[in-house]
């Protein structure tokens, strides 16, 4: 039997795989994603006031971020299904720009890291606010989506050099 390379997505015949962590240490792993979507003016009221005719924009926003965070196994291949231990989704209005923020921060104790479930998390939030407002314009613009931090595992702390 061929040793399979160390953390990569493929095996020695180029095959995709799921990377191994069977060997790898618990750590306490936290990530925190950030991303915008830019709204008109209208919108923007309409959701600050919470007078969306679909309803509260970002409480279904945040729910469906911190569900689509806890599935993100089931849309990105080779993820690893996680124990999340801690999901919120959080955002922030920018009344000048008519842009609403949204932040996702996953946590784990576990042998694989979260960025993937933040950025899911934060993706889907975002979605989720376009669809709900579609009706009033879809010229509304999802941008600027990144890590903005991750802490725990081997690899140690990253932050976003913004």
């Amino acid at each position: 039997m061929e040793k399979e390379n160390s953390f990569t997505h493929f095996d020695n015949h180029g095959n995709a795989v799921m990377v191994d962590v069977t060997e790898k240490k618990e750590t306490v792993r936290e990530a925190i994603a950030k991303g915008r979507i830019k709204v008109n003016k209208a919108i923007y009221e309409a959701i600050k006031n919470s007078t969306v005719e679909k309803g509260d924009v970002l409480g279904i926003a945040r729910t469906a971020g911190i569900m689509g965070a806890k599935k993100t196994f089931d849309l990105i291949p080779m993820c690893h299904i996680l124990a999340i231990t801690k999901a919120s989704v959080d955002f922030n209005m920018d009344e000048e720009k008519h842009e609403i923020e949204a932040v996702c921060t996953i946590k784990i104790t576990g042998k694989t890291g979260v960025e993937m479930e933040a950025l899911t998390g934060v993706s889907i939030a975002l979605l989720t606010i376009y669809d709900m407002c579609k009706a009033m314009d879809k010229n509304m613009v999802i941008k600027d989506i990144y890590l903005e931090h991750k802490s725990g595992g081997k690899s140690g702390d990253f932050s976003h050099e913004r």
